[in-house]
């Protein structure tokens, strides 16, 4: 399985095909999905441009991309810059009125066992994020239920990130949950096609990278997508 990675907290000077509002997001999605996208990641933003958790921005978000496009499964961050206080991120996940189909939780992050435990819940799939391998040994303390593992490489460095990803990986076993390794930055396409040489899930898009393999700028990420599908990604 591979997703796309639409926006995170990228902003318009950036990157001027950086997606903001719900029918940019939705506009988006369909694009990818036809390129063989199973699912897209998106960081919803309100009506300044800020990322948010609140109910009303992230059903507008999700119901546009369910309406543009039925059955593709739709994934949401609740990382801790957009709500610092824990208790923030847990009521906000309990007053969301339209679910997403899956989110992110920052394993190392405080409290972020309590905000998996709440999305497990309302039925929505936990993804656990790790960074680091000390957040590894977090999670695996974690007493709520996770549908998959984010192996989330942030080094700059290409053979730090690299380095890295074993590190985590060697910590995982086979009766853990799927994984779904990635990059950012320059690591960015090394690590995606190490994902795809271990036939682990992976993602691209306009919040992991600006560019293609080749340094390019990406148009947008219908592009990073298509180069990810003729790089191997299914």
């Amino acid at each position: 399985m591979w997703k796309a990675s639409l926006n995170g907290a990228r902003r318009r000077d950036e990157h001027p095909a950086v997606p903001l509002t719900a029918a940019e997001l939705a506009a988006d999605a369909v694009r990818c999905a036809e390129l063989g996208v199973a699912a897209v990641h998106v960081h919803p933003r309100d009506a300044d441009g800020a990322e948010s958790l609140s109910p009303s921005v992230i059903a507008g978000a999700v119901t546009a991309i369910r309406a543009a496009r039925p059955g593709l499964p739709v994934g949401v961050s609740t990382g801790a810059w957009i709500a610092p206080d824990p208790a923030d991120r847990v009521a906000a996940v309990r007053a969301w009125s339209v679910l997403p189909d899956f989110a992110s939780v920052n394993a190392h992050e405080d409290g972020a066992e309590a905000v998996a435990a709440a999305l497990h819940e309302r039925g929505v799939l936990v993804e656990a994020g790790l960074w680091t391998v000390d957040a590894v040994r977090a999670w695996r303390a974690w007493r709520v239920p996770t549908g998959r593992v984010l192996v989330e490489c942030l080094a700059d460095e290409p053979d730090r990130a690299l380095a890295d990803a074993a590190d985590m990986l060697a910590r995982l076993t086979p009766g853990d949950p799927p994984v779904l390794l990635h990059g950012e930055g320059p690591a960015t396409w090394p690590v995606f096609f190490e994902a795809v040489r271990r036939g682990l899930d992976t993602r691209i898009g306009l919040e992991d990278t600006l560019h293609l393999p080749d340094g390019s700028r990406a148009p947008d990420n219908a592009a990073l997508a298509g180069c990810a599908r003729a790089r191997g990604a299914r």
